[in-house]
């Protein structure tokens, strides 16, 4: 099976053109593809996976993969998919962004071997560019009835777009032309919405290498579908807010639990999008799936298939840890200090400064409950739990032998009130 053919069953073949070429060549050679990330935050999130996902099974398929960061064109702001002006980041920031994106790219390619992965940045050519020599070398390519029928152009005609961002077209073509006449890159992908900047970019290589009277090489342009849900929002999204690649801003174990609370009607598609299982495998999940939903195989398989790939194995072992101590019926106590961390990143925390707490005061000092006389009563009630533990004894004290991993003591009140006790200090 072809990679395009691959791709299509898996439904990640949303537009491309000349397909039967595109279709041979990569049957026939190792093609050079790219795909470009600006930097617009200090972090990737799971709605640039897919793209990342994709690069890699053409890797797997013998093509040689190039991953873009925009440090020129993150100074500029794409108009794509936006209604309004993006605001413009200064410059050191974006820079730093940069190195943030590199590091965390470099973790899902491979960069060893023949078809090993690179890493280029746009502002190594866009940033000693002079304006003139743009305007007369790139700019007399494109007319601007031409920019104007673009549909990321003409959904702004009426809320306004600045200059700034109607060049950005020209930009991202001249990325695609640069990579062409110097790494020999033949493909670009991206997401939908990224459809015109990638046609623009195939006339640019076409006008500029028929001017020079040079045999034009190949070029072609490949686009995936935005992932959205069932319901029609936005994949990515939770009540905290963005699913980020990086640890430090959601945690392995709640992008574990994201993944493996997809709605029954997503999932088969997304095991199928950002899963590397072949489509027998995908089948028999499918119909355990129909025939015990409630087991959620499949969701468990999504989740611990993306949060590998993500994250890494030892990341979700603890993820499962965390996971099933929590609802699964195990014990908090086998859980260590990270993964409590982890697990109780949103919960109330007190920072115990004494080794040993009357449990009574503990509940007052950590604000858990409002006065002694509600303390006694909910540890006569049985509503007071010491890491997963009912505990009825008003002399109860808080020490060292409660303290799970020697940090942390895990108090529960009701069945739901969760709140932790850390004795670091």
């Amino acid at each position: 099976m072809s990679v395009l053919q691959d791709l299509e069953q898996r439904g990640l073949v949303n537009q491309v053109t000349d397909r039967e070429n595109l279709n041979k060549t990569l049957s026939q050679e190792s093609v050079g593809l790219y795909c470009g990330f600006d930097p617009t935050g200090d972090s990737l999130h799971i709605g640039h996976l897919l793209t990342i996902v994709t690069l890699r099974r053409f890797q797997l398929a013998g093509h040689k993969p190039y991953a873009l960061v925009g440090g020129a064109t993150g100074l500029i702001g794409d108009p794509s998919g936006k209604t309004a002006e993006r605001t413009l980041n200064e410059e050191t920031v974006v820079r730093s962004w940069v190195e943030r994106i590199q590091a965390q790219l470099a973790k899902y390619l491979d960069f060893e071997g023949e078809v090993g992965a690179e890493l280029v940045n746009n502002y190594d050519w866009l940033g000693e560019m002079r304006l003139v020599e743009f305007l007369r070398d790139v700019g007399k390519h494109f007319s601007v009835n031409y920019m104007l029928a673009k549909e990321t152009v003409d959904s702004r005609l009426e809320s306004g777009i600045s200059f700034t961002e109607f060049t950005y077209m020209m930009l991202q073509s001249y990325d695609f032309y640069r990579l062409n006449a110097e790494k020999k890159v033949k493909l670009q992908m991206g997401g939908s919405d990224q459809w015109g900047n990638i046609t623009a970019g195939l006339e640019l290589i076409r006008r500029m290498n028929a001017e020079e009277e040079e045999e034009a090489i190949d070029a072609y342009g490949f686009t995936i579908p935005l992932v959205t849900k069932a319901d029609g929002s936005k994949f990515g999204k939770s009540e905290g807010g963005a699913i980020w690649l990086d640890p430090a801003k959601t945690s392995p174990y709640e992008f574990y639990q994201f993944l493996i609370n997809v709605d029954d009607r997503d999932v088969i598609k997304f095991i199928r999008y950002f899963t590397f299982l072949e489509e027998s495998e995908i089948k028999g999940l499918e119909e355990e799936l129909e025939e015990r939903p409630e087991e959620r195989k499949a969701q468990r398989r999504l989740a611990e298939e993306v949060t590998k790939f993500v994250h890494g194995i030892t990341a979700l072992e603890q993820a499962q840890n965390i996971s099933q101590a929590l609802f699964g019926g195990g014990a908090l106590t086998k859980l260590s200090a990270e993964e409590i961390e982890q697990g109780f990143k949103d919960v109330p925390t007190y920072k115990a400064e004494e080794d040993t707490i009357p449990l009574v005061e503990l509940l007052i000092h950590a604000e858990i409950v409002s006065s002694k006389r509600q303390a006694r009563e909910d540890i006569q009630n049985g509503a007071v739990y010491i890491n997963g533990e009912r505990c009825q004894d008003l002399a109860k004290e808080i020490g060292s032998e409660d303290q799970i991993d020697e940090r942390f003591t895990i108090l529960r009140r009701g069945k739901k009130k969760y709140f932790l006790v850390d004795f670091k200090n």
